[in-house]
């Protein structure tokens, strides 16, 4: 066993230069639906309150998963990787995952030919999520 395994989330988890640790959000089915950013504050929040709350590498502030659109992340559990330093969190997902109405934020397959097609279904619009163009944009604290 590890020394950093005896100690509890999130003093054993290995944050980046930046103070942050990436977090897979998968549904209760195995589903992927996304990939976010915590710091230990974020990762403390979700903690504390089930809610599911990222850090917006752009913004610099804290967002939590359906503040704005009403498609809430509520954690079943969180797992960490060998290396401590990637979250694994199971949640039970209410609405499209992703800021462009899909279900998931993998919705686009790539092809023999390397290029792009769409493979999930759009559930909703970003202009019904978030009441106009103008919106909570969560690619900036997703995986680039």
């Amino acid at each position: 066993m590890n020394l950093d395994e005896t100690r509890p989330l999130p003093e054993c988890a290995k944050f980046d230069s930046n103070g942050l640790i990436p977090a897979v959000i998968q549904d209760e089915h195995g589903e992927v639906l996304m990939v976010g950013y915590m710091n230990r504050e974020a990762l403390e929040r979700t903690l504390a309150t089930g809610r599911v709350t990222f850090w917006s590498r752009s913004r610099k502030e804290f967002w939590v998963k359906g503040e704005k659109s009403g498609n809430t992340q509520e954690l079943i559990d969180m797992r960490v990787d060998c290396d401590l330093d990637c979250l694994l969190l199971r949640v039970r997902q209410s609405g499209p995952a992703c800021h462009e109405g899909y279900r998931s934020c993998f919705f686009r397959a790539v092809d023999a030919d390397r290029t792009l097609r769409v493979i999930g279904e759009r559930w909703s619009t970003p202009e019904a999520m978030y009441g106009s163009p103008k919106r909570e944009d969560p690619r900036e604290s997703q995986a680039s």
